[in-house]
């Protein structure tokens, strides 16, 4: 597995088989799987060479386009699972890490004042469910569940559950079983 390209880690977790580099370009017919292709090759290449502005530029392009607002600074895992398309907010300076999925109307966003001013740190495989909102410099454990719509601006132990607005922590064991397939 360590001689696949993260593209191919990415895709694998939607299907998960090892796809070839055409059977990548069929699979991007989807919106999701394709924006995570673009934002992939726009963080290969250094941002001011060529490559990187031509790539940066079809992105700008498939952020509008797909409503997704993931930049390739943003420090993210292998194995990136873009659940549905559509209005996702992710700061630049955010760092999610493998194995993650992240659902649609996610906002993974900056505290400007407070104790937590900052930015989230995401651990591995964290499911995120849709329209939940993560802020602030808060650190989320490994094999976090955040339950859709919870509003999550404190740290969240690993193998817990957060769900609710102000969010809850459940602590459970496999928190994301079921949620997160195809791990690479």
């Amino acid at each position: 597995m360590s001689g696949k390209s993260i593209i191919q880690k990415d895709f694998f977790r939607e299907s998960g088989k090892w796809l070839s580099t055409t059977e990548i370009w069929a699979k991007c017919a989807n919106p999701n799987l394709h924006f995570t292709y673009l934002l992939r090759k726009s963080q290969q290449y250094p941002r001011k060479s060529f490559k990187g502005m031509f790539w940066r530029m079809i992105l700008r392009h498939h952020q509008i386009k797909y409503g997704f607002q993931i930049y390739p600074e943003t420090e993210i895992g292998e194995g990136l699972y873009l659940g549905h398309w559509g209005h996702l907010v992710i700061n630049p300076k955010a760092k999610i890490g493998k194995n993650c999925n992240i659902a649609q109307g996610v906002t993974i966003g900056q505290a400007n004042r407070g104790k937590n001013e900052g930015v989230p740190e995401i651990g591995n495989e964290v499911w995120i469910g849709p329209n939940a909102v993560v802020v602030g410099k808060i650190r989320i454990g490994n094999n976090v569940l955040i339950a859709p719509n919870a509003y999550v601006n404190f740290d969240v132990p690993g193998n817990s559950i957060a769900m609710g607005n102000p969010a809850q922590i459940i602590a459970k064991e496999n928190a994301t079983e079921g949620y997160i397939n195809n791990k690479v």
